[in-house]
């Protein structure tokens, strides 16, 4: 089995991310949200898994900020993580989640939430007690986060408004 290749996006990647997502969550919405991020310049960090010159898997962060009275703290949040069902267990979800969380420290990005399974999104140090502090509608035990340094542990979570458009 040839190797996995992690890299940004590139410009003649979104129809094939957007088959990816549709294949992946069996309808539009993930692609719809995608498409809307990238479209309101919202988009952090997207990058695809591609093997043998097919793209595997895509992991996409948009900026979120944290609101705690007058101050604002940028984030990212987690949204989506897709892996194609042909080859889910091969460590693509997990390459993808290693080289994102290494890319967002470089370049200075101190808290990720994410809105998922608790068993899996553990596996990287996300935790519901690190987000339990936050005000959000999403709010419960799949709202989860990750720190690197300093970052608020309270305030409303403000996500990208192509997130509203998600129902």
């Amino acid at each position: 089995m040839s190797a996995v290749i992690i890299r940004p996006e590139e410009p003649e990647d979104p129809e094939a991310i957007r088959t990816l997502l549709a294949t992946a969550f069996g309808g539009e919405a993930e692609a719809r949200l995608v498409d809307a991020l990238r479209a309101a310049g919202d988009v952090v960090l997207s990058l695809v898994a591609e093997r043998a010159g097919e793209i595997r898997g895509h992991i996409l962060f948009s900026r979120l900020i944290v609101r705690n009275g007058e101050e604002a703290f940028p984030a990212v949040a987690l949204a989506p993580l897709a892996v194609h069902p042909d080859h889910q267990g091969e460590g693509i979800g997990t390459a993808l989640m290693d080289d994102a969380h290494l890319r967002l420290q470089r370049d200075g990005e101190r808290l990720s939430v994410v809105l998922g399974d608790p068993a899996y999104y553990g596996r990287f140090g996300y935790t519901h007690q690190r987000a339990v502090g936050f005000e959000s509608a999403y709010q419960g035990d799949a709202l989860q986060a990750l720190a690197w340094g300093e970052a608020p542990h309270a305030g409303r979570l403000d996500y990208a408004a192509a997130f509203a458009d998600l129902g």
